[in-house]
Order: structure tokens, then C-alpha cells, then sequence
């Protein structure tokens, strides 16, 4: 996935008056303002409400649903890549809730969708350096490139990470 294909999708869905958040590695690219590696994928987090809007958006540029999901799913398309849609329940506050796999839900406040950064100059949203480390340090094994990930943002933002997102040295003391 390009800086380029990302800008291009971005624009469609904003023409189409979708909002969305970056997550993932483009996320942490957006916050850090800076691509500083190559991302398989797009993730994308949105109001739940709007996701057949997205869909249908999505179709009119060339993409196909890769699975079914009711609020989470990937669309693929031939040249400009994946996209992974996280759907959000939103209440009266402003807090987002992702639906658990078996139930349940797990809440974000309103904070975690204040992140702003750019992808190829241009301003996008995405969810906060926060945000990023609580969905990162979630549900899988982090890989090399998410701990490098994580560093950046601790290192641009001061966030704490938990002890599974910190990369191990052994010690020269």
C-alpha cells in the first residue's frame, strides 16, 4: 500500500463524507508525519453506521469485499492494495466501542480519536499515539515492525508502552 494509494482512498471516502481514522502502521506513519516503512495494508476505523457507505464507495472505485464481517471486513483492490475496516459504536459522549469477538465491547475515549497527522503532505485523522499503543499491545503477538512502531511513538511522543511492545536489550551493565 502507497503513501499515494492512501491519499487517493482518503479523498474518495471525505468526497463521499465518510470520516475515518488511520490505525495501524499508516497510523503511526500519519502521527509520525513521515513514512518510515512499507505498510501491506490500510486500516481504517469508522463509525459503524457508516460502513455500507464505505463499502459502496469503495465498490465504485474497484474494490471487493475479501470477507464478511458485519463491522469489521477487507476490501481489495487490484492496484491500490487492502483495506482493513474496524467498525466503532459510538454514544452520546464521544467514547468509540470495538464489539468483542463471543461479546462484550472494548471502549476508547473520546481522546483516542483526536489524532491528527499527514500521509504525503496532505492532513489526515487517526487515532491518538495512545490509541495506537492500547491496539497494538492487544489480542497478538507483536511483530518487529510493531515494536519498532511502538519506539517511535514513544520516542516522538513520550508514550508509555506496556512491557510486551518494548523491544529487550541484554544488559552491559
Amino acid at each position: 500500500m502507497t503513501a499515494q494509494s492512501v491519499v487517493t482512498i482518503l479523498q474518495a471516502l471525505e468526497e463521499a463524507g465518510i470520516a475515518v481514522w488511520l490505525d495501524g502502521g499508516w497510523g503511526v506513519d500519519a502521527l509520525l508525519e513521515a513514512q518510515t516503512r512499507e505498510h501491506s495494508d490500510l486500516d481504517l476505523i469508522l463509525d459503524r453506521d457508516s460502513g455500507a457507505a464505505l463499502d459502496a464507495r469503495l465498490r465504485e472505485l474497484g474494490f471487493a469485499r475479501t470477507n464478511d464481517g458485519e463491522h469489521s471486513f477487507v476490501m481489495s483492490h487490484p492496484e491500490l492494495g487492502s483495506v482493513d475496516v474496524h467498525g466503532v459504536r459510538f454514544d452520546a459522549r464521544g467514547f468509540g466501542a470495538f464489539d468483542l469477538p463471543g461479546g462484550g465491547e472494548w471502549p476508547f475515549p473520546p481522546s483516542a480519536f483526536a489524532g491528527s497527522g499527514t500521509v504525503a503532505g496532505v492532513s489526515v485523522r487517526c487515532l491518538s499515539a495512545e490509541a495506537q499503543v492500547q491496539c497494538h499491545g492487544q489480542g497478538y503477538e507483536p511483530t518487529a515492525r510493531d515494536l519498532q512502531d511502538m519506539a517511535h511513538l514513544q520516542e516522538r511522543f513520550g508514550v508509555v508502552l506496556p512491557l510486551a511492545l518494548c523491544p529487550q536489550r541484554t544488559s552491559s551493565w
